[in-house]
């Protein structure tokens, strides 16, 4: 199973990366070939609505010149798309928001004179989440939001799991957080697999 995580955290030693680390193990413990793409690192340009990719319905076909194309590939060559992110007012980081207005066009070829394919129609994808507020009040719309999109773009849509900061003078990660976590992966693994 190969797996590929969208990262969107800015920060390498973050919330989301603590999260990221135990489910991470756990999924190559398993057998899972892992491999995480930092958004931030990367120039992700937001979509101009040229419609441009619509008109090969083979690739991805957008007409910007960033690192998205990369990303497509490692996305159209995974079994299980991961959305690992903090919540920021409510929804994800800027760079994965303006990723996924790409993809949606990209790999969804519906937008031309003619209704075309989802390249990446079956695949599955999951989130990996941290926030301020309680999960089911800072994360809800987020994973409504990709709830509507996996089914928009005909992807499975194997859950989320969210974990809450309760402040900068508490540490973030705990032994039940690690727990939590671990069983989510292994759920992924499960679904998947």
């Amino acid at each position: 199973m190969k797996v590929c995580i969208l990262m969107g955290s800015p920060r390498k030693q973050g919330n989301t990366n603590a999260l990221l680390g135990p489910f991470r193990q756990e999924l190559e413990g398993l057998g899972a070939e892992t491999e995480t793409v930092w958004l931030h690192a990367l120039e992700i340009r937001p979509c101009t609505a040229c419609r441009a990719c619509q008109r090969d319905w083979t690739a991805f076909g957008c007409a910007q010149r960033d690192d998205v194309p990369m990303i497509f590939d490692k996305v159209l060559a995974c079994d299980l798309i991961v959305l690992a992110t903090p919540i920021y007012s409510w929804y994800c980081t800027p760079p994965m928001k303006a990723l996924l207005d790409r993809l949606v066009y990209g790999m969804d070829k519906y937008y031309g004179a003619e209704k075309g394919p989802a390249l990446w129609a079956g695949k599955a994808l999951a989130l990996l989440l941290t926030c301020g507020y309680r999960p089911e009040r800072g994360c809800d719309l987020f994973e409504e939001g990709m709830r509507r999109y996996c089914k928009h773009a005909q992807l499975r849509f194997l859950g989320s799991h969210a974990e809450r900061h309760l402040g900068y003078d508490v540490p973030f990660m705990d032994a039940e957080k690690e727990a939590r976590t671990r069983a989510f992966a292994r759920e992924l693994w499960d679904a998947v697999h």
